[in-house]
């Protein structure tokens, strides 16, 4: 693993956001570890380094505006923004749709970089480049902190992460007995 792959793991490892014990993901999904990037958004030290190294990598990319999707890539997202010097919005569930409200609006061919914590299947960042799109804007690239998703999840617009750890994850109705004797958590995303 390289130097900066320890590192990024370190931060989840010191911050207590990488669990393990029996999860329900937002995806309905089961697995045997989570990010729980809430976590390491307790420590602005931990939030400032990981947006670093992510805003290093997408260095080829212009964009004017970092949109994240309600709840998990807010802190990341507006730190990535801080950090780059554009402007930030976010979109936020509304009938568990994701809905630009508090009167964010996008111009048109306003370049979009969106902004996730952690990717299992992609679904929020689906809803957030037909957002963009819808607005007449572009969205540019997709940038996350934890791409979990095995190259499962794949999107039409580059996308970059700083670690792709990917667990077995498991449909409700298929769960392995050394996972079903642990009780189960739903610590939300």
């Amino acid at each position: 693993m390289a130097a900066d792959q320890n590192e990024i793991v370190e931060i989840f490892t010191r911050t207590r956001a990488l669990l393990q014990g029996h999860f329900v993901l937002r995806s309905g999904l089961h697995s045997g570890h989570y990010f729980q990037c809430a976590q390491v958004c307790q420590h602005m030290d931990a939030v400032e380094r990981l947006a670093e190294l992510l805003v290093a990598k997408l260095k080829g990319y212009a964009f004017q505006t970092v949109l994240a999707p309600a709840m998990g890539g807010l802190v990341i997202g507006q730190e990535v923004a801080r950090q780059a010097r554009v402007r930030y919005v976010f979109a936020e569930k509304e009938n568990n749709v994701l809905v630009m409200r508090r009167g964010f609006a996008f111009a048109p061919g306003e370049k979009v970089l969106i902004v996730e914590d952690v990717v299992t299947r992609g679904g929020r960042v689906v809803e957030c480049i037909d957002l963009v799109r819808k607005a007449g804007a572009v969205p540019v690239a997709i940038a996350m902190l934890v791409d979990r998703s095995a190259g499962q999840a794949r999107f039409d617009i580059p996308a970059v992460s700083l670690l792709e750890l990917s667990f077995p994850t498991f449909p409700a109705d298929a769960v392995p007995d050394w996972l079903a004797k642990i009780p189960v958590q739903k610590p939300g995303s």
